[in-house]
């Protein structure tokens, strides 16, 4: 066992010494390496004040040339080829563009001293980076400036050029036939790209054309795509087709069916019923199937009640739904091709049973004024009645004349006809729209319900019942009363051969009303207006319009309830200003009278007779008035 032990150290012994023989051997050889290393570098090392062997910048070799030397011949050639064109392409389209042009000037100063930094280091490393740039090469791209504007005027008229939209296939019609379009690819201007392409070729060196960065568009459809669709298109013309509302029918021939498709094209693959002109036909054929709605009216008959005329449902042509049945009867085989106009109900916002359900039964107080002035004014009459007939007003609600009207404009169809503007008559349009107020109140007056806002005319109205006249103007000026009866009410209006009359409907309130006007008195004089007229010499005046004086009256109104006692006790006071007396001033100077001439007698003898004193000058003008 002693042996065994002893053995195994001498064993233990030799192995560590083979390794300190091989660590010896291992270090022997990197110090040997480093060593072959650092003389290759010091060999290739180079000068650092020339350029790398290997180095171009933009196309142009500079390599062991010092970084001044570099700069300069850059410059030289840079300046030789600023007006010398760059051919950019694209397939068999060429486009031949200068520095200059597009103001692109490169800095050969930052070019030089990235291309002298491609062999800095130190010692051997720097040998190391030289044998790489001689071996592998380097291109230094100097940086550039550009005009920007100049560059996207340039692009932008390449693209113009060469930019192209890709065609989808698609199904034209050649009359009545259906014809397959094949499709094209489109190609498109890469902008962003093209511009640093072109840049960078302008600050090249070199003159060689240059292609231009352009995407292909693929098209999506093809024809074999549309094959299908052709056929369904050729079915969709091969005979009229029928469509059909209750008893009613339409036929649609082929040149129509043809306006209303909607062939494929821009990329869609299906057949469907669209476009312009198949949405002007439904406009027109909506016209033709449609009507609207019509509410439930009232009207008022000779004994005093109140009968309802029925609402009725409106039709809208519902053009989607009526669509897809054209295209299924269009596209059904066999020889029934008919197709169902689809319609939507309308209904009415007052239907008759909801006007029941109001219980206006029976007119309150009615009340009529006569027509008088122009055409255009008794069309504004009837027009305004016409808005205002129907107008409901809930219990403890308002009627406002102004809003059952609206603005009196031409658009609305009223005209211009003469109004009272301050206390002279003038032409407005809507003029008129006063008289259906002065109507409205008085039937307000009459049925005993409260009136929130009356406005006198400025003038006297003879024609009006005294002191119980109103006047509008929208929005400003408008005549209100509230329904104050606890039921609903409606307001009534007509427009018969001579005049207009307006009706207050509801339920019977038992109210009596007692009306009483006091005279109509004079309260100052005709205000003048004097109008220069040089026709008329100075100190005369005529009288152009008598004018009239202002005046004032009262008219006082009780309202009893039904059991008697007074519900409203109320004064109405008006003053009217008077129409100005017009008075025409002459402004003509008076004819001054000549002087009278004098003469000396003369005596007859054989000479001629001659005048004893000399005639006297006539006397000078007078002095012009200030």
């Amino acid at each position: 066992m002693a042996v065994r032990a002893q053995k195994g150290v001498l064993s233990a012994r030799r192995r560590r010494a083979r390794s300190r023989l091989l660590l010896q051997a291992l270090a022997a050889a990197v110090a040997v390496a480093l060593a072959l290393a650092a003389l290759f570098g010091a060999v290739f090392a180079g000068s650092p004040s020339r350029i790398p062997a290997g180095v171009t910048i933009a196309g142009v070799s500079v390599g062991g040339m010092t970084p001044s030397a570099a700069q300069k011949l850059l410059e030289r050639r840079a300046a030789a080829l600023e007006n010398v064109p760059v051919t950019f392409f694209s397939g068999s389209k060429r486009w031949k563009v200068t520095p200059h042009r597009l103001g692109v000037e490169a800095d050969w100063a930052a070019a030089v001293h990235a291309a002298r930094r491609q062999g800095e280091g130190l010692g051997p490393l720097r040998g190391f980076q030289r044998v790489r740039v001689r071996v592998f090469g380097a291109d230094i791209a100097p940086p550039a400036q550009v005009y920007e504007p100049a560059l996207e005027y340039q692009l932008g008229q390449i693209a113009t050029e060469l930019d192209q939209p890709n065609r989808e296939a698609a199904i034209v019609l050649n009359g009545l036939k259906p014809v397959l379009v094949e499709g094209q690819s489109g190609r498109k201007l890469n902008s962003d790209r093209a511009a640093a392409t072109m840049v960078a070729a302008l600050v090249s060196l070199s003159r060689a054309e240059t292609p231009l960065p352009v995407e292909v568009e693929r098209v999506t459809v093809t024809a074999a795509d549309l094959q299908p669709v052709l056929a369904q298109t050729r079915r969709a013309l091969s005979a009229p087709i029928r469509l059909e509302l209750a008893k009613t029918w339409w036929r649609l021939r082929q040149p129509r069916i043809a306006e209303l498709l909607a062939l494929p094209h821009d990329g869609s693959r299906e057949l469907a019923i669209g476009g312009p002109r198949a949405e002007a036909w439904f406009e027109r054929f909506g016209r033709r199937v449609g009507r609207p709605p019509t509410d439930a009216g009232f009207r008022s008959t000779s004994n005093g009640g109140v009968v309802i005329t029925p609402s009725s449902d409106g039709l809208k042509l519902d053009a989607a739904a009526t669509s897809r049945e054209i295209l299924a009867a269009a596209l059904a085989p066999g020889v029934r091709r008919v197709g169902d106009v689809v319609v939507a109900k309308l209904s009415p916002e007052l239907t008759t049973e909801k006007a029941r359900g109001l219980r206006i039964r029976r007119v309150l107080a009615s009340y009529s004024t006569y027509y008088s002035g122009t055409a255009d004014r008794i069309q504004n009459l009837q027009l305004a009645v016409k808005l205002l007939d129907g107008s409901l007003v809930a219990p403890g609600g308002t009627f406002s004349l102004n809003e059952a009207v609206g603005p009196r404009s031409i658009e609305r169809g009223f005209r211009s006809a003469p109004v009272i503007i301050g206390d002279e008559y003038e032409e407005d349009v809507g003029g008129g729209v006063s008289q259906v107020a002065t109507t409205v109140f008085n039937a307000a007056w009459e049925a005993g319900v409260k009136v929130l806002e009356r406005n006198p005319h400025s003038l006297y109205i003879s024609r009006y019942q005294l002191g119980r006249d109103a006047t509008v103007n929208y929005p400003d000026l408008d005549l209100k009363f509230r329904n104050d009866t606890g039921k609903w009410m409606v307001v009534l209006g007509a427009s018969g051969s001579n005049g207009i009359a307006i009706t207050l409907a509801g339920t019977p309130t038992g109210r009596r009303v007692v009306s009483e006007a006091g005279p109509l008195v004079v309260t100052g004089k005709p205000p003048v207006k004097r109008v220069k007229d040089p026709t008329l010499t100075v100190g005369t005046e005529v009288v152009e319009e008598l004018g009239s004086s202002p005046q004032s009256v009262t008219v006082t109104r009780t309202v009893y309830n039904k059991d008697g006692s007074v519900l409203y006790d109320e004064t109405w006071r008006t003053n009217y200003r008077g129409e100005k007396r017009v008075l025409r001033v002459g402004t003509k100077k008076k004819d001054e009278p000549k002087p009278p001439t004098t003469s000396t007698p003369t005596t007859i003898t054989t000479t001629p007779t001659t005048p004893t004193t000399p005639k006297p000058p006539p006397p000078p003008p007078p002095p012009p008035k200030p």
